[in-house]
């Protein structure tokens, strides 16, 4: 009898009535606030008896610690290196069990996983998020510069550049008119013959104030 319940019992498989997504892996930079993301789905409406709890493991280590707590309310750590910086940014009735770290730093580095339970759904996968958390170069200030120079300034200066060329184009092309005896429209020769009238005009203008000025300059002697 006790062979045949041993055998029902290893032929009993649970299932899972509870799923949980998370990122598999999260950049950070220190300083700066970084979302671990944890998505769960249950058969089961919620209720006040879903909890949620975070743990965290360091690199090369299996201890892990409780870092948050959720039961109709949030409880993030009061001890332990994460004090005070854990913030619930999830929503439960979304199916959101998120938390963000606030001032990350090197040492944050590590595995965290997300543990829901919404009875009856108890039984779940357990997901895990590797945090990586770095100093922000150089080379990443560098690149958000080139993303606003391109965004900003190249355009412009792709404008500037072929207002230039027009130019440069437009003062060719007349110097080659000029020099191939370039036949002038209507408009272009009637422009030509006012300028010249004029400067005729001024010419004539200056000889004879030469010619008064000589006068006057004999009729002294």
């Amino acid at each position: 009898m006790l062979a045949i319940c041993s055998g029902f019992e290893k032929s009993v498989h649970i299932v899972l009535s509870l799923e949980i997504k998370v990122d598999a892996h999260v950049r950070g930079y220190v300083g700066e606030q970084v979302k671990l993301k944890c998505i769960f789905k249950s058969t089961s409406s919620v209720t006040d008896k879903l909890t949620i709890d975070w743990t965290y493991r360091p690199p090369s280590s299996s201890r892990t610690e409780s870092i948050f707590h959720y039961q109709s309310f949030q409880y993030p750590t009061t001890a332990g290196t994460f004090r005070d910086r854990i913030s619930w940014v999830g929503d439960v009735y979304k199916g959101d069990a998120s938390i963000s770290i606030s001032n990350p730093t090197i040492k944050d580095n590590g595995t965290f996983s997300c543990a829901v339970k919404n009875p009856p759904d108890v039984h779940h996968n357990i997901p895990m998020t590797e945090l990586i958390v770095t100093e922000r170069g150089f080379g990443t200030m560098l690149s958000s510069v080139a993303l606003l120079s391109i965004l900003v300034f190249i355009p412009s200066t792709v404008v500037v550049i072929l207002l230039l060329v027009r130019m440069v184009r437009k003062s060719v092309g007349l110097k080659k008119r000029s020099k191939s005896g370039y036949k002038k429209s209507s408009i272009e020769v009637s422009d030509d013959t006012d300028q010249e009238e004029e400067d005729n005009c001024m010419a004539r203008l200056c000889v004879r104030c030469a010619e008064c000025l000589d006068s006057d300059y004999e009729e002294t002697y």
